[in-house]
């Protein structure tokens, strides 16, 4: 399984953290557009990510809700066929909800920064430092926290819930 540490974070001005992200990456931005379909279990979280119509990660992680940089951990398994994964997991799952967003994603050295623009919700940055085999999950939450304040994102922006759990408290 994967490990990495996370923080999400609502973002007010984005062209400014965009410009600031952009100083430290170690790479040039790419961009996503993803579907993420949520599907009821029992324990952890499994979506469907779909990325095109020949693109998907389907993806059981755990992590707590809560603001500050957490732990998560994941398995993901990828396909060309995201029509087949979608009809079989409906079958058997019941789906929980989408989240559809654009994400700009950048590097700066183990970490991924994703600005995030999520429909119904508003914009967002996670950071997700990727954790070699043997790291510690303090270190990963150091340098979560040097990126933070690197990037100026403010503790008081910090967000516990994963999108979905927005998405919930959203929908009437």
């Amino acid at each position: 399984m994967g490990r990495n540490v996370e923080i999400k974070a609502r973002v007010h001005h984005m062209a400014d953290l965009r410009a600031r992200v952009e100083q430290l990456s170690d790479s040039p931005m790419e961009i996503l557009n993803q579907e993420d379909t949520f599907f009821v279990v029992d324990q952890g979280r499994l979506k469907l990510r779909v990325l095109s119509p020949s693109a998907c990660e389907l993806i059981l992680y755990e992590r707590p809700n809560e603001p500050s940089a957490k732990t998560s951990t994941y398995e993901l398994v990828r396909s060309d066929d995201p029509a087949a994964f979608l009809r079989i997991l409906r079958s058997v799952l019941a789906v929980r909800g989408v989240v559809t967003k654009r994400r700009r994603l950048y590097h700066i050295g183990q970490a991924r920064i994703h600005l995030d623009t999520v429909e119904r919700l508003g914009e967002f940055v996670e950071l997700e430092v990727v954790l070699a085999d043997g790291q510690s999950t303090e270190d990963g939450q150091r340098i979560a926290q040097a990126l933070m304040d690197q990037l100026q994102i403010r503790h008081q922006d910090l967000v516990a819930d994963a999108y979905m759990d927005l998405v919930e408290r959203k929908t009437p």
